[in-house]
């Protein structure tokens, strides 16, 4: 977890839409944007679950989207390393035991990546969550133009992503989650509770500084300190109780799986129906 240093007084809860978005073929006018579609494969399961990937010329990473052949989703770019797969895409709530944890000593784990696989010479395509693989078919080029150009586009519907994870020694979580750059929402949310059972707080004010934040919500305020050294306390009238941290990186299944507060949530990836 690395937590941005932000020096503000920051207002929660702004209440976001979907926004749409233009696809990186745009209307697929001129010469540039029916390259970009030329080169986009369309895939399809068959039972109305469709994906595109749209490779980056010079680049390791491929564009993804998701969704039912009338209204698709963006799927968040992977970093674009030489390590990572074409067409991989982080879902935290599926992971390969059998990936390599740490490649070339990098830090870089690839056991969270799922993936997408484009095939043209078989005409298939498949797409892997964790350690499941699903076969999806190439849509003919001129039916695949015709659909995606009707379609529309909006940005991934995680509204918010998980910033940091704090335990009790009662064994209450306390997980303070950020709004994404592409959501619409501005600010934080923080939900506390036994595993399985977190509840969202009623969020008041957070003040950000040099030192730390402090997430002030109707039943207390989450102290969340920068400083390793020093604990991060749950203050409620001036008692405080002293949380252990829980990085969120090596906790990316706990936290979309068990502890409740992404239960059902649609993450706009294909592993969403598969």
């Amino acid at each position: 977890m690395s937590p941005s240093r932000v020096f503000a007084l920051a207002v929660l809860l702004f209440s976001g839409v979907s926004l749409a978005m233009e696809p990186p073929w745009g209307p697929g006018k001129n010469l540039g944007q029916r390259m970009v579609l030329e080169r986009t494969a369309l895939c399809t399961d068959g039972s109305g679950h469709y994906v595109t990937a749209t490779p980056s010329p010079g680049k390791s990473n491929v564009q993804l989207f998701y969704g039912d052949g009338k209204r698709f989703n963006e799927m968040p770019l992977a970093p674009n390393s030489l390590w990572i797969p074409p067409g991989a895409f982080l879902d935290p709530r599926f992971e390969n035991p059998e990936a390599n944890s740490n490649v070339n000593n990098s830090g870089l784990d690839l056991r969270p990546y799922s993936r997408v696989e484009v095939d043209p010479k078989a005409n298939t395509c498949a797409v892997t969550c964790g350690r499941r693989t699903t076969p999806f078919t190439l849509v003919a080029p001129a039916q695949a133009r015709e659909l995606l150009l009707k379609a529309t586009y909006e940005p991934s519907p995680l509204k918010y992503e998980p910033y940091a994870l704090l335990r009790d020694t009662k064994g209450a979580y306390y997980l303070v989650e950020k709004s994404t750059p592409t959501s619409g929402e501005k600010g934080y949310r923080v939900s506390i509770g036994p595993r399985g059972r977190l509840k969202p707080q009623r969020m008041l004010n957070v003040v950000a500084d040099s030192k730390g934040e402090i997430f002030s919500t109707k039943g207390g305020d989450l102290q969340l300190v920068l400083d390793r050294e020093q604990p991060s306390f749950w203050i409620v009238k001036k008692q405080r109780r002293e949380l252990r941290p829980v990085p969120v990186e090596d906790n990316r299944l706990l936290i979309f799986n068990e502890l409740g507060v992404y239960t059902g949530a649609r993450l706009g990836t294909p592993c969403d129906d598969l």
